[in-house]
C-alpha cells in the first residue's frame, strides 16, 4: 500500500517549517491549536509531495497561507490543488495580509467550513 500521508522523505521539511514558520502562521495557529474551533488541526502536514501549512484530517480541510511570492506560482498552486482534490480535501487560500487585518473573518471562514 502505497503511503501518501506525512511520508517520512519529507520529514525534514516539515521540521524546518514548523520551525521557520511565517509571523502569520505563528498567530492563526495560535487560533487552530488544542482543539479551539472544535477540531484538531496539525501544522505542516504532507499530502504525496506537498506539505500544506495547516491540516484538519477528520474534514479534509487544508488551510493555506499565501504570501507575495504565490503571485509567481499560481502553476504550482493551481496544480497543488488539483492534486488535492483526488484525496477530497478542500483547500482555503488566504493571503498573508488577511490574517495581518482581519483575522477574525478568516476564523469565521474555517468555522463556516469546518460546519
Amino acid at each position: 500500500m502505497t503511503l501518501f500521508y506525512n511520508k517520512t522523505k519529507n520529514l525534514t521539511k516539515r521540521l524546518l517549517l514548523r520551525r521557520d514558520q511565517t509571523p502569520q502562521e505563528v498567530i492563526l495557529w495560535s487560533k487552530l491549536r488544542n482543539n479551539q474551533l472544535g477540531f484538531k488541526f496539525k501544522r505542516q502536514y504532507s499530502v504525496g509531495p506537498y506539505v500544506l501549512d495547516f491540516y484538519c484530517p477528520i474534514k479534509k480541510l487544508a488551510i493555506e497561507l499565501d504570501g507575495s511570492q504565490h503571485l509567481e506560482n499560481k502553476e504550482y498552486d493551481i496544480e497543488r490543488s488539483e492534486y488535492l482534490v483526488v484525496f477530497n480535501i478542500k483547500v482555503l487560500r488566504f493571503w498573508n495580509n488577511e490574517i495581518n487585518t482581519n483575522l477574525d473573518g478568516v476564523i469565521i471562514k474555517i468555522t463556516t467550513e469546518l460546519s
